[in-house]
């Protein structure tokens, strides 16, 4: 019994993002349908659909899943130790520094390189 009550109420979630889907695809239809309003009222329009297809694709046990996910991602985001300016600019300046560093060592090897494969080929100067 418990497990046909699961599955009606997932087929109900089902058939709520079905819907929800609907509406999304109604919206986007609606906009390029009635190209000959003003965009204010066909934004309009598609902002509400969207609210509402969201709404009702909170509803469901994926939507409640997801609700949990972002509330929890927002907390370990508040939990992070933000670097100051300071440190930004000193690790962004390292990197830059190393980036150049690493391009002159690879332009003096490919010259090393081509030197070498020219000497081998007798195709040099």
């Amino acid at each position: 019994m418990a497990a046909r009550a699961e599955s009606n109420g997932s087929a109900f979630d089902t058939a709520k993002l079905v819907v929800a889907i609907a509406l999304l695809i109604a919206g986007v239809v609606g906009f390029y349908y009635f190209s000959n309003e003003a965009l204010f009222y066909r934004v309009l329009g598609v902002v509400g659909l969207s609210i509402a297809a969201t709404a009702i694709a909170v509803t469901t046990n994926i939507g409640k899943t997801f609700l949990g996910f972002l509330k929890e991602a927002r907390v370990e985001v508040r939990k992070v130790v933000w670097p100051t300016r300071q440190e930004t600019m000193q690790t962004t300046l390292v990197v830059v520094a190393l980036v150049f560093l690493v391009g002159i060592i690879l332009w003096l090897l490919d010259m090393v390189l081509f030197w070498g494969i020219s000497l081998l080929t007798g195709q040099g100067k």
